[in-house]
């Protein structure tokens, strides 16, 4: 995996992140102050979840060769007041002919998610001021 980078310069809030020769644009929506030009940061959260659990199930099914055409994974994030508890809801749904055992095992797959193991273990971060 590539180092993520971040660079913030004048422009209010907007933000591009890099890693490796990809890059994207995040920011805070308008009513914080922002310009709203690219995902939040707390969308790029649940951006990450969403994704490695499409990427995961697609790499499962066409491994399998089930008859999926397409999935579908919606990840929404709830947070308490005091943002000491956070919540991750994930939708899956799909396009394709599958029997209940195979949806069973979708759930399955899902949890095998890196992003998933990731967020359910011990997790630190380290700053180190340069």
């Amino acid at each position: 995996m590539n180092t993520v980078k971040a660079t913030i310069g004048s422009d209010k809030y907007k933000t591009t992140v890099i890693a490796g020769k990809n890059n994207i644009i995040v920011d805070e929506p308008t009513e914080k102050g922002g310009l709203d030009l690219g995902f939040q940061p707390l969308e790029l959260l649940a951006s990450s979840l969403a994704s490695c659990t499409a990427i995961t199930l697609k790499m499962y099914t066409d491994h399998k060769q089930w008859a999926i055409e397409k999935f579908h994974v919606a990840v929404t994030v709830e947070q308490s007041e005091d943002k000491k508890e956070t919540k991750l809801i994930r939708k899956i749904s799909y396009e394709g002919n599958i029997d209940e055992k195979q949806q069973v095992r979708l759930e399955a797959v899902a949890n095998t998610c890196p992003i998933h193991k990731i967020l359910h273990s011990q997790i630190s971060v380290e700053t180190i001021i340069l």
